[in-house]
């Protein structure tokens, strides 16, 4: 009994390291990639070489980095800001203001969870060039902080929010507004992490949209700087491999900066802090 319980705990870590080297393989490919030539990349070369100060110096002297990175940085911190917002404040209105139609109209929005962007980017494109904003950040920003999920999780979480404080602070007088944001939200900081990491990632990756929205190299941001690198006719893969590697660490540093409420807000545990 006690070796068959020792093969089982055996073949358990072999499956454990195995999915690990699965997982983390791609990262040492791209992170050894930077460090070696095109050629050298193509060959399947998986050691680290001595091109990474080149590959730096080309991707930054060739290409518009800073702006680029700003661009996706300045779309990416807005989109985030104004998705926790609206989304929170929607759930939050789902959630406290009972009337006999909220379940419906809150049935018809989680409806849309099932509808593909791609139905949707027609009449969103003919919308933005109505408003005449066209290649602009705020176009992109503007169609981008509606958030079923977002607002579906939001509206799970509070569901675990006392209500009778919402009712207290009602009857001493506070508005609307205040009790959204003096006593909702630093109460519910885990949830808003959580949903500030999905959105995060969510809009710096984003791809199909943005090609559409933006039209020209000025306003591009790093997914389509990368994307236009691996179309070229002679791409330079260490250059490519590089500025992937500068793509990812704002999504490294912001996960696992957040990743203790993260957790917290994805196990619904906002209010155990």
């Amino acid at each position: 009994m006690k070796k068959h319980y020792s093969i089982n705990r055996i073949l358990v870590y072999v499956f454990l390291a195995s999915m690990f080297i699965v997982s983390v393989f791609p990262f040492y490919w791209m992170v050894a990639g930077m460090t070696n030539t095109a050629v050298e990349v193509i060959k399947g070369k998986m050691t680290f070489g001595n091109q990474t100060l080149s590959n730096i110096t080309t991707l930054f002297t060739t290409y518009n980095m800073v702006r680029i990175l700003l661009n996706s940085l300045k779309i990416t911190v807005f989109t985030v800001l104004g998705t926790l917002i609206v989304s929170s404040m929607a759930a939050y209105g789902f959630q406290t203001y009972a009337s006999p139609a909220r379940e419906k109209a809150y049935s018809i929005i989680i409806l849309f969870m099932m509808v593909p962007f791609i139905a949707l980017m027609i009449p969103l494109f003919r919308l933005i060039v109505k408003m005449h904003l066209l290649n602009t950040h705020i176009g992109l920003v503007l169609t981008s902080i509606s958030s079923v999920f977002i607002i579906f999780f939001f509206r799970q979480s509070f569901k675990a929010f006392p209500y009778e404080i919402i009712q207290a602070a009602r009857v001493d007088g506070a508005g609307e507004f205040r009790i959204f944001f003096s006593i909702f939200i630093p109460s519910m900081k885990s949830t808003y992490a959580a949903a500030a990491i999905y959105s995060f990632m969510s809009s710096w990756n984003a791809y199909l949209w943005p090609l559409i929205i933006l039209q020209t190299d000025k306003q591009k941001t790093v997914t389509l700087m990368i994307s236009s690198m691996s179309s070229a006719y002679f791409p330079e893969y260490g250059v490519i491999m590089t500025a992937i590697v500068i793509a990812t660490l704002p999504i490294i540093i912001v996960f696992f900066g957040f990743q203790k409420y993260f957790v917290q807000g994805m196990l619904g545990s906002s209010l155990k802090q």
